[in-house]
């Protein structure tokens, strides 16, 4: 079982930029990995994903947000430009054994669901003040 273990949080103001790290104890070739977060008394969703050729966002993040991987270092960082308040929360990297997508409307993508992957690490905080 893969270990991950997120880094790069912490607060920041309005209009600032962030980059979440997540160092990974194995090979993230074959996998799916992703961005997820969780804000306080709301659920956990996704924010970004990526396979070995495409990747996927949140509507929410949209040209904000970068997801990207470097395998020489095993690891996955998210590069959050723009920040705003409602960006605050817990982010977690997680992984997935294989691809894992969905489909909607004649198009699939990286999954962006929770059910679909199987490893987590513990979270690193963001905090975005106005």
């Amino acid at each position: 079982q893969v270990q991950l273990v997120e880094s790069g949080g912490g607060s920041v103001q309005v209009g600032d930029s962030l980059r979440v790290s997540c160092a990974t104890s194995g090979s993230m070739s074959g996998t799916t990995m992703g961005w997820f977060r969780q804000a306080p008394g709301k659920e956990r969703e996704g924010v970004a994903s990526m396979t070995e050729v495409s990747t996927s966002y949140a509507d929410s993040v949209k040209e904000r947000f970068t997801i990207s991987k470097d395998n020489a270092k095993s690891t996955l960082y998210l590069q959050m430009n723009n920040l705003k308040p409602e960006d605050t929360a817990m982010y977690y990297c997680a992984a997935a054994y294989g691809v894992r997508t969905e489909c909607r409307g004649g198009s699939c993508f990286p999954s962006l669901r929770v059910t679909d992957f199987d490893n987590w690490g513990q979270g690193t905080q963001v905090t975005v003040s106005s």
